[in-house]
């Protein structure tokens, strides 16, 4: 969460004449609600399953540049979806950084504690050797280069496509 999926993925989408659908964005759409109160109401559960199910259909979609949610890698059936059937990015940060990035955002339900530092540490601890397995290419972000994280995306897959390895 925050490391700027949302945002390079609208670049990409951009840039490869594709459609771009946010997976937090299409279960907010389906539920006519937001996802704190779907976190209020169903708890992360709930969420997840939601998540799964739309992670489920978009993965079916052709031409598509997908984002999902900072947690989506924790199901086995969503990674099974998304390595299945895309090619699959992992945008790094460091926990300080999601922080700084992430401190004003109050539709963070996970961060809504006294610790958010320490909340995303341990998102990080659990969450990096998924993303790091799963992930075809890896990119660290940082403050004010989108453009230049989807140029360095843009040039991975044209090495992909090409046989090579990023």
């Amino acid at each position: 969460m925050g490391a700027g999926k949302s945002t390079v993925g609208r670049i990409l989408a951009q840039a490869l004449q594709r459609d771009f659908v946010d997976s937090d964005d299409e279960i907010i759409a389906r539920t006519g609600t937001t996802i704190n109160t779907i976190f209020e109401i169903e708890g992360e559960a709930g969420f997840r399953e939601r998540e799964a199910r739309a992670i489920a259909d978009l993965t079916q979609r052709s031409h598509l540049v997908l984002a999902t949610g900072g947690g989506a890698v924790l199901r086995p059936e969503n990674r099974e979806h998304l390595k299945a059937n895309g090619w699959v990015v992992y945008l790094w940060t460091t926990p300080e950084r999601l922080l700084h990035r992430t401190r004003h955002d109050k539709g963070r339900p996970l961060l809504q504690n006294s610790n958010p530092l320490g909340t995303l540490r341990s998102l990080y601890d659990i969450r990096h050797p998924i993303y790091h397995e799963l992930a075809d290419f890896e990119v660290t972000t940082g403050a004010g280069q989108v453009g230049q994280v989807a140029t360095q995306i843009i040039q991975a897959l044209i090495q992909h496509t090409a046989g090579n390895t990023p």
